[in-house]
């Protein structure tokens, strides 16, 4: 059964962001995950309190077993350091319907 990694993020340092969004791109593709969507785009708010400057990132994975072993790797432990002090992260692993 797929998954999903949802990461919803406000970026404090775009300039210093981007290495790790580099970096985590190449990772994701090199593990067998792939995006959905990637933190751009048009996007509008229908209900509730979502602010333009919160992002959002959603990748796809085979399993739940996979998403884990991509976050959990040696090589996106390194990445994630990238990010450090530079932006808000929130993480959450869903298991899909089908």
């Amino acid at each position: 059964m797929s998954a999903y990694l949802v990461i919803r993020a406000e970026i404090t340092d775009r300039e210093g962001f981007r290495a790790y969004v580099v970096a985590v791109s190449k990772l994701v593709t090199e593990m067998g995950g792939s995006y959905i969507i990637q933190g751009g785009g048009a996007s509008e708010c229908l209900e509730g309190n979502w602010p333009d400057t919160q992002k959002l990132v959603i990748s796809q994975w085979s399993s739940m077993a996979a998403a884990r072993a991509f976050w959990q790797c040696p090589a996106y432990q390194e990445i994630k350091q990238l990010r450090a002090g530079k932006a808000h992260v929130h993480v959450r692993l869903y298991e899909g319907s089908a």
